[in-house]
């Protein structure tokens, strides 16, 4: 068994997160700045594709807006929200394109793509992978200290795929963190739902 010493002293790497909750009208993006245990908002926002009648158009402009999205924060890594299956065959395969316009983006910038199942996100996020949209939005709130909430929850839902990508991705053992729940809850208190 081979021993690495870990140096304490080196500040833990920084990240940056790009979440994408993918739409064919409304599209969500979510940035964070990472760093250990430290979360911080860059930027939340939507794409809306709402005014743009043409399916093809509608996919350019989501690989143009999330180029430029990582032309402009450099993320590290790319969490995108995984369609989930309905029973209109059309709208799942216009969702499909339009998460393959936004992977397409990050693939042409050589950037890690991760792929989460929409009840994922919400396990991670609120602890319930039923929970609601507002629920969603309510912990992403608190937890990122969010003073301005955007109107739209697909913006939300961006974020959460990146929150939800950090919380898979940071390991607390690793980085010297939590060895039981109890510990966990003392050191991460903002992350716990009262």
């Amino acid at each position: 068994m081979s021993s690495r010493k870990i140096n304490n002293n080196q500040p833990p790497p920084e990240r940056i997160i790009m979440g994408i909750d993918p739409g064919t009208n409304v599209m969500g993006y979510g940035i964070i700045k990472t760093q250990g245990n430290k979360t911080e908002l860059l930027v939340i926002g939507i794409i809306d594709l709402r005014k743009k009648a043409d399916h093809y158009l509608k996919l350019q402009y989501i690989f143009e807006r999330v180029n430029q999205l990582i032309e402009g924060y450099h993320p590290d890594e790319l969490a995108i929200e995984a369609p989930f299956y309905g029973k209109n065959v059309q709208s799942m395969l216009k969702l499909g394109r339009a998460q393959g316009a936004a992977i397409a983006a990050a693939l042409a910038h050589n950037i890690p793509i991760t792929e989460y199942a929409p009840r994922k996100i919400k396990l991670a996020i609120t602890g319930q992978g039923a929970a609601s949209k507002e629920q969603v939005a309510a912990m992403l709130q608190k937890v990122l200290k969010i003073k301005d909430m955007p109107k739209h929850l697909d913006a939300t839902d961006g974020l959460a795929a990146a929150l939800c990508h950090f919380y898979q991705t940071n390991r607390p053992i690793a980085a010297g963190g939590a060895k039981s729940w109890k510990e966990f809850i003392n050191k991460n208190p903002e992350r716990v739902a009262k």
